[in-house]
């Protein structure tokens, strides 16, 4: 996997923002509401129009169809959209199958969710469910919006194991947004907050 560079990010929230990330490192922001948190994740997944460039190791996005590029930095926004009917049709089948199977069980859920329908789905299990289906595209970067807002806790600590796990294993680099200071503590990863369209790392 590769490292996350961002160079000079700016939107109309957003005065210039760089960070680097290194391949397998989780990095944390928070910030007040209206700030430009999911502004800057919705940046570098390129979904909206701005300055600036972000690197996936030696690849500039500029550089890469945004389909591609938004496979290999995989966005969880704060809330999914789903747009079939079963919750199956919103994965691939075939060699992933096995490892799909896997997430499932880790976050609580039998193989036969594949078939539920997804307008049974709690707004939990959709946000449970949406992680899922991002690692099924292997991505090499995470930008995890909010990713486990209002979840009970033993589903928050599957979705907190979840995610390390996948980290640890592929040395995924990981921007996670979080207005929760245990979480932050008790992943112990690097924390920024945004102030004024700046990044300011918290101590």
């Amino acid at each position: 996997m590769a490292a996350l560079r961002l160079a000079a990010i700016r939107q109309h929230l957003l005065r210039g923002v760089d960070l680097d990330i290194d391949a397998g490192e989780l990095v944390f922001l928070s910030g007040p509401s209206g700030s430009g948190k999911s502004l800057l994740l919705r940046a570098i997944a390129d979904l909206d129009p701005h300055e600036g460039e972000v690197w996936l190791g030696a690849e500039a996005r500029s550089g890469m169809a945004p389909p591609l590029w938004r496979r290999r930095v995989g966005l969880l926004p704060a809330e999914s959209f789903w747009w079939g009917e079963t919750v199956g049709e919103h994965l691939p089948r075939g060699g992933s199958a096995a490892q799909i199977t896997d997430w499932l069980q880790a976050l609580g859920f039998a193989p036969d969710v594949l078939t539920w329908s997804v307008m049974r789905l709690s707004t939990g299990e959709r946000q449970r469910l949406a992680l899922v289906r991002l690692l099924a595209q292997q991505p090499e970067a995470l930008l995890l919006d909010e990713a486990t807002a209002n979840l009970d806790p033993a589903n928050r600590d599957q979705v907190e194991r979840l995610i390390e796990t996948y980290r640890r294993l592929n040395q995924t680099s990981v921007l996670w947004v979080s207005h929760d200071p245990a979480q932050r503590q008790r992943l112990g990863a690097r924390a920024y907050v945004i102030r004024d369209g700046l990044l300011v790392a918290e101590p």
